[in-house]
């Protein structure tokens, strides 16, 4: 009896303890595709990701500082006020898609990548890495060094990896807006479930 009363007063003062805590915060940078371009935002992944985790216990929350046209450069560049601003316990990094469609060189995009995981783990942040994939008609090399750069950060860093963002989105039109380059709001809920798998066991 006295074991169990023992354990009972354990369990109350956790759950206590979690009630009076605040939330700890997921720190989405991305670019448009996470900033909810051409959408209610709303409707917009890291919104779902917020319901989500407003039904986790202990308590978590996501803040989105994603902007629209973004590169790697500009979130290496924002990264260390997003940090002192925020604070977060893991930060989701989803840079790098303006970087390929504009061609730009991939050993920049992967310091700049390598610069921002640094300074997240410097500030005892996790971080979860997103991985995008470019259309065929940027040529095969560029391509697959596009893609295999974020696997080698993931690898370098032992951060968990997101292997393709749009996987189950890309190049379906009734998922996808006209420019084929952002997806609807119908979209948006795979899309969670492809940082989900990644994330939710990070909040355990």
């Amino acid at each position: 009896m006295a074991k169990r009363f023992l354990f009972i007063l354990l369990w109350v003062a956790s759950v206590a303890c979690y009630a009076d805590s605040p939330p700890a915060t997921i720190l989405v940078l991305g670019d448009s595709l996470s900033a909810g371009y051409g959408i209610d935002q709303t409707s917009g992944w890291v919104s779902l990701l917020q319901r989500r985790l407003q039904e986790k216990s202990p308590p978590w929350r996501a803040v989105n500082a994603s902007i629209s046209g973004d590169t790697t450069s500009g979130g290496r560049a924002r990264i260390a006020r997003a940090l002192d601003t925020h604070r977060p316990a893991i930060v989701i990094v989803e840079l790098g898609g303006n970087d390929g469609l504009r061609g730009l060189p991939l050993n920049e995009m992967q310091k700049n990548l390598a610069a921002i995981i640094e300074q997240c783990q410097k500030r005892k942040a996790r971080v979860v890495l997103v991985g995008m994939r470019l259309p065929p008609n940027y040529g095969p090399v560029y391509t697959e060094k596009f893609q295999h750069m974020y696997a080698q950060l993931a690898q370098r860093y032992r951060i968990p990896l997101v292997p393709f963002f749009l996987e189950g989105v890309a190049g379906n039109k009734d998922l996808m807006q006209p420019d084929g380059v952002h997806a609807r709001a119908a979209g948006q809920p795979i899309m969670l479930e492809n940082v989900w798998r990644v994330l939710a066991p990070m909040l355990r």
